[in-house]
């Protein structure tokens, strides 16, 4: 359970007055199958460098799982904020449990929904909605991170199938997953996505350990070794960058959320403590430096909602441009980041304790800053598309 009570959680300039009762029916549920699933076993699992049991199964009996896709594809036809919510509050739990459902979700349905065929919508997506199939996203290389044109890993037109050759890396859910969208350059260099399954020969999914974050979710890479994969699992409806770039647009939205519940999660732990440790004879939230710290945790937390909540609004409009994605991204999760490093030391040494979510946060989000588009590569896509001139 949180150390907070959970009706101390920051609405501070009312925006759920700005929310449907739909909005608010979605939050409360995933907030309380958090309270109940994640938080009495998430730091177990991260000492442990082990995945929550059933976790995908689980993520699917709330819906939390392509909760935008077509209801008759198996998801909950639900909008764009309520995906954002979704995030949030999986986040507020770890990171590592957010992560596996934007994966599923952004990386592997939004895809498969958007340029699959209809057979392949049919046989996948209710299979991946109900969390009975894990995906993975394959499009970082070992050489190939921020440059995703120079990848390496590509395909042949062998007449009746195609022959896949390359290896992925960084891959979130790849020792669990049971599919795989790959993207792979065919003989011509164009960019083609391939769903590739377990079994087929050739392909496998080693684990990558000592990890320092996301220490509660599986990773590994994706390795291709003459991977005989049917012609009709080739995505028929995208080819180029657009195919990978638009599902990362998809995910760094949701990510825009998500790092706001983890946010939340150190805010509320680090209000609550401020009010019950005493020091010099008076609760140390009492002190100004205290407060100052405090004021601007909540500050950056309502600026991100605000700033998520509008840009959910653009994204239910289908005008939501890449760039103000990056910029939520990179805002939010630099947010994030620092109220979970300046919120552990108002908790002093009870701050590094498996007690208190602060440290597991803060390793957490080293990887949220540097996946699907580092600090860095968001800042340039801001600046390219104030200035027009490219600077990567």
């Amino acid at each position: 359970m949180s150390y907070y009570p959970l009706n101390s959680i920051p609405d501070y300039y009312g925006m759920d007055a700005l929310l449907s009762d739909e909005h608010k029916l979605i939050r409360q549920s995933v907030r309380d199958w958090v309270e109940s699933f994640v938080m009495p076993q998430i730091d177990q699992a991260a000492h442990n460098h082990s995945d929550l049991p059933n976790l995908m199964k689980e993520l699917g009996k709330i819906g939390a799982l392509g909760p935008y896709i077509p209801e008759e594809y198996g998801g909950a036809g639900l909008d764009q904020i309520s995906y954002g919510i979704i995030m949030q509050e999986l986040e507020r739990g770890d990171s590592a449990v957010r992560s596996a459902a934007s994966v599923q979700s952004s990386l592997v349905m939004f895809p498969i929904n958007e340029f699959g065929s209809e057979e392949q919508k049919k046989k996948y997506l209710p299979l991946l909605a109900s969390g009975e199939m894990i995906g993975s996203f394959g499009l970082t290389e070992p050489n190939h991170g921020s440059d995703p044109g120079s990848m390496e890993t590509h395909f042949v037109d062998k007449g009746d199938h195609y022959l896949l050759n390359g290896a992925k890396m960084w891959i979130t859910n790849a020792p669990l997953c049971d599919i795989a969208v790959v993207w792979a350059k065919n003989e011509e260099g164009k960019v083609h996505g391939l769903i590739v399954e377990r079994g087929m020969e050739g392909f496998t999914t080693p684990e990558t350990h000592n990890k320092w974050s996301l220490r509660a979710s599986k990773t590994g890479e994706l390795v291709f070794d003459n991977v005989k994969v049917p012609k009709e699992n080739l995505l028929p409806k995208v080819s180029g960058l657009k195919g990978p770039l638009s599902c990362l647009n998809s995910a760094r939205y949701g990510i825009s959320w998500g790092v706001i519940g983890a946010a939340i999660d150190c805010y509320c732990t680090a209000v609550q403590y401020s009010k019950e440790r005493k020091q010099f004879g008076k609760p140390i939230g009492s002190y100004q430096l205290q407060q100052k710290k405090l004021a601007e945790f909540l500050t950056e937390i309502t600026k991100a909602q605000l700033l998520c909540l509008q840009l959910g609004h653009l994204k239910n409009a289908h005008i939501a441009t890449p760039a103000q994605i990056s910029m939520a991204k990179r805002n939010n999760v630099k947010i994030a980041i620092d109220i979970a490093r300046e919120s552990r030391q108002i908790l002093g040494g009870m701050g590094i304790m498996g007690e208190f979510p602060m440290m597991r946060h803060a390793a957490n989000l080293e990887s949220v800053i540097t996946y699907e588009g580092t600090h860095d590569v968001h800042l340039l896509i801001t600046g390219l598309d104030i200035t027009g001139f490219n600077a990567f």
